[in-house]
């Protein structure tokens, strides 16, 4: 029996046009009416979160949702239940680092604000911002304050610029942080306990709801920890070729309402 429905948001349970899909809305409606937790487990904030988290009907403070991939847990209603950042040490050696090697870059407060160094700024780090109904604030290290921590680095870029980056700061950092390619735009550092899965193992321990009671869909490569801990792990039928391997089944794509055609296989 499925207890908690673990969800990655951008390219899973938002379509193509970043929009959740009617028979997509109906059936996580559904499986909310069965006493079913829906959980979004996102890259994003909780800023970013919540207009889908109010489109679904999920509030209060027994809905959850885990944010910065895994680094903030919290209830919808913004209760914290766990927090894991990394330190402002932490924050100087990374924007040392890109700026050293004329990196884009941004961060993520766990204010879900913007801040960034970058006087040029690069287009990803503005939709982010717009996603998350947040400023963008231009900070050095220096002008913020000296116990400001991160949730979450992101370099960003093209997909052909972070396809360059990716392995020189996977061994600068893997060390340390937990580094992901969280999709082609986004490379992504947070602190080396922090995953989805961690997320998922310490969210579904208070709740005392076990591995095999989850069912987690995603598309990336960020939603592979989650993957290992669900007892079901479904794929985007628009996941990575990576993604798929690691799941228990793929379903249709996000345009094609896969989420809601495994619900009806698996739940319903």
């Amino acid at each position: 029996m499925i207890k908690l429905i673990a969800l990655d948001i951008d390219q899973t349970l938002l379509n193509s046009q970043s929009k959740i899909t009617a028979d997509t809305k109906h059936a996580l409606q559904k499986a909310l009416q069965q006493g079913i937790k829906v959980v979004l487990c996102s890259g994003r904030p909780l800023a970013g979160v919540s207009p889908y988290l109010n489109e679904l009907g999920i509030a209060g403070d027994e809905q959850y949702a885990i944010t910065y991939n895994g680094a903030l847990i919290e209830s919808v209603s913004g209760k914290v239940l766990s927090r894991q950042t990394l330190n402002n040490a932490d924050y100087r050696r990374i924007v040392k680092y890109v700026t050293d090697n004329k990196m884009q870059y941004y961060v993520l407060g766990d204010d879900s604000k913007v801040y960034t160094s970058d006087h040029d700024i690069n287009r990803i780090a503005v939709v982010q911002a717009w996603e998350n109904s947040a400023g963008i604030y231009v900070r050095t290290p220096d002008e913020l304050p000296a116990d400001f921590e991160i949730p979450k680095a992101a370099i960003v870029g093209e997909k052909e610029t972070l396809d360059e980056y990716e392995t020189p700061v996977k061994q600068e950092f893997s060390d340390d942080y937990y580094v992901v390619r969280a999709a082609d735009n986004f490379l992504e550092l947070m602190h080396k306990n922090v995953n989805k899965g961690s997320g998922l193992t310490k969210l579904t321990s208070l709740l005392d709801i076990k591995p095999e009671e989850v069912m987690a869909f995603g598309d990336e490569q960020n939603d592979l920890p989650m993957f290992k801990f669900a007892g079901t792990a479904v794929c985007m039928g628009n996941g990575s070729d990576l993604a798929k391997s690691h799941a228990d089944y793929v379903t249709d794509t996000n345009d094609n309402d896969g989420i809601a055609k495994a619900l009806d296989k698996f739940i319903f």
